[in-house]
């Protein structure tokens, strides 16, 4: 029997090891160097089969009009290239987000939200995408979507879409959650951003990939946001602290849960009410939890 659901599709985040600006095209999209990440934590879909040709989001996500998702608006992209494909009309979907990522932290929740569907509905309507094709299709949603349907830890350069695998240390993170959104458009517009770090190799991240590089719009945000950086400095006395993405959430890397236990423990009682934290533990993936759709 076709089965007509899938539940608990995980939508990792993502943590950007390191982000430098080594340019910008013609057409204003930045050029980046980054190392992505996927940690164990992250938003959960569940999605399941309508036979009237509606993508329907069941729940809804404060601030983020269902068509403006960019959860439902994968589902229709995939839904209209499935047509295209086959000339017969598409089944519908109702979709359904446990929303645990925060927007505007920089761990990419929308992206692998929308990475999530694409697998996920690839696979549920039979529409027998291949993952380049559907690292194609999420690009046109966002520049972080492929990432997270690549499936694996990457060094990512262009704007973020040309991918090369990369394995990366087994450990846990810290992750702070300052109590503000950051919109990125902000930070890349900012008129004192970095837009000329020198371009570095993988190689040169293998060998240190601890404290490696930096994130240029780190300074950016912190100056816009004095919680982020609150945050950088008290996670900083733990190791290597900085800010994934655009912001704003903050992290940390430790070799083993009982050290993650630990500081996070120390962070919760540090940032209470009064600073509005929240904050959490995540073991690195090696792989994305969908990866076996492909």
């Amino acid at each position: 029997m076709t089965s007509r659901s899938l539940a608990n599709c995980p939508a990792p985040a993502k943590l950007n090891l390191f982000l430098h600006v080594t340019g910008r095209r013609a057409d204003g999209y930045h050029l980046l160097q980054t190392v992505f990440q996927l940690i164990d934590h992250g938003d959960l879909l569940h999605f399941t089969l309508r036979d009237d040709g509606v993508v329907h989001r069941v729940s809804a996500l404060d601030g983020v009009a269902e068509d403006d998702d960019l959860t439902v608006r994968a589902a229709r992209l995939l839904q209209a290239t499935a047509v295209a494909r086959s000339a017969n009309a598409a089944p519908g979907a109702d979709i359904t987000i446990d929303k645990r990522l925060p927007m505007g932290g920089g761990l990419g929740g929308g992206s692998s939200d929308a990475a999530t569907t694409l697998m996920a509905l690839n696979h549920l309507w039979h529409v027998g995408l291949s993952r380049t094709e559907l690292m194609a299709l999420g690009l046109q949603l966002g520049a972080d979507v492929p990432f997270f349907i690549f499936g694996e830890n990457a060094f990512a350069e262009g704007v973020g879409e040309v991918l090369t695998a990369l394995d990366t240390r087994a450990c846990w993170y810290v992750v702070i959650e300052p109590g503000v959104s950051v919109p990125t458009a902000a930070i890349f517009g900012a008129t004192h951003l970095t837009r000329n770090t020198k371009p570095v190799r993988i190689a040169d991240f293998s060998r240190a990939p601890i404290g490696f590089g930096k994130n240029d719009l780190q300074e950016v945000a912190t100056a816009l946001h004095a919680p982020i950086a609150e945050a950088i400095a008290w996670l900083g006395q733990f190791g290597d602290a900085r800010m994934t993405g655009s912001g704003a959430c903050v992290f940390c890397a430790f070799a083993n849960e009982q050290q993650a236990e630990i500081a996070l423990a120390a962070t919760l009682a540090h940032g209470g009410s009064l600073r509005n934290w929240k904050a959490w533990k995540a073991e690195a993936l090696m792989q994305h939890p969908l990866a076996y759709l492909q």
